[in-house]
């Protein structure tokens, strides 16, 4: 059976059609009111943004969000967890501050915010799964305690995985620090030695402390590695590569299985919303915001989060790639845009192994509003 994905693009030509606007739209029209009952403590979940980026979801749409579930009786929550690698949303004190840097204070988005795994990332509880590579997964505290939950993703590429929505939204941020390296461990980036300069960024990046200057090149112990991918991104020279021949694949299946333990105690009680604008190759997670690979294409909901996704993808797919961008082929409407960035690369892999576990359906009807 298809899942409904509604779709508002992202033209307005009025102050009723605004993009805002259309999001209460999509919210209603998508029956989301039917996963927020009275007094129901709503995690929002969302990604704060690092410092330095600019393509975070805007205060403006989440307000929204929150208003709505505040009219439904709900409780919302804005909510995040702490990073596995070293920058600054590395524990809750600094992770808490630049959400305010980035405009979610009280005043402006109408609800508190927590982040869900505590004070340094340890916060967590195990749940079963019936996973290829897990039979448990460790899920944040507070996402565990919500009884319902709005999950805002900001749709976009990704070194490790091709591209990032809800499904790595629930897995990635749902999960404490140490689920985090559970679903990275497989992965191993090399050093290329004519590139490296010796200038340490990528030391002072790496969480697992286990990379060192020898004879001013930069030298990876793979033993203590946990495979985060930040000193490849951290480096301006691009001396260091992902090993493509590693378990870039087991990472997406991991990312699955964590995605359905954030949502397994919630049936009924979830909803999805991909927000295809700003679509940069890189995560949220680094700290710039890189020219887009596609023209903005709007925004769509769903209780399906694989079926959104999908829809996601479909939809840029469709897009003329933009030049002067990381796109390095695929420009043409109808091509990968994912894989014309990372061509090593098959990001559709989460979508198949969230479908085969349960966590929801590729198949799926496009409803505009």
């Amino acid at each position: 059976m298809k899942s409904k994905v509604y779709f508002a693009e992202r033209r307005a030509t009025s102050p009723r059609k605004s993009l805002p606007v259309k999001l209460e739209r999509i919210f209603d029209k998508g029956g989301f009111n039917a996963t927020i009952s009275q007094d129901d403590l709503v995690a929002v979940k969302l990604h704060f943004g690092e410092r330095g980026l600019t393509t975070f979801i805007s205060p403006v749409f989440v307000r929204r969000i929150v208003d709505k579930i505040k009219g439904l009786g709900g409780k919302p929550f804005l909510t995040d967890t702490n990073t596995l690698y070293i920058e600054m949303r590395h524990n809750a004190v600094d992770h808490l501050e630049t959400a305010i840097l980035h405009g979610f204070t009280y005043a402006t988005v109408g609800a508190p915010l927590l982040i869900a795994d505590g004070l340094r990332g340890h916060g967590s509880r195990d749940v079963e799964v019936p996973g290829k590579h897990f039979d448990t997964v460790k899920i944040a505290q507070g996402i565990i305690d919500a009884d319902s939950m709005v999950v805002l993703s900001h749709v976009k590429g990704h070194i490790l995985t091709g591209m990032g929505g809800a499904i790595k939204n629930l897995s990635m941020g749902c999960s404490s620090r140490a689920g985090k390296h559970m679903m990275h461990a497989s992965v191993k980036p090399e050093v290329v030695p004519e590139k490296c300069t010796g200038d340490a960024h990528c030391i002072r990046h790496c969480p697992a402390h286990c990379i060192t200057l020898d004879e001013g090149i930069a030298v990876i112990d793979q033993d203590s590695c946990i495979g985060c991918g930040e000193c490849v991104v951290a480096c301006p020279h691009e001396a260091i590569k992902i090993d493509w021949s590693s378990d870039t694949q087991g990472v997406q299946e991991k990312m699955a299985e964590f995605a359905l333990g954030a949502v397994k105690d919630k049936p009924g009680k979830c909803c999805y919303i991909n927000f295809v604008m700003d679509v940069t190759p890189h995560c949220d997670c680094h700290g710039w915001s890189d020219s887009f690979i596609v023209p903005d294409v709007g925004i769509l909901a769903s209780t399906d989060p694989v079926a959104v996704d999908q829809a996601s993808v479909d939809l840029i797919n469709q897009q003329a790639g933009l030049v002067n961008s990381k796109l390095k082929d695929n420009f043409s409407p109808g091509e990968d845009k994912f894989c014309g960035v990372y061509p090593n690369l098959d990001h559709g892999i989460q979508l198949k192994h969230a479908e085969s576990i349960g966590l929801g359906s590729r198949a799926y009807d496009l409803i505009e509003v």
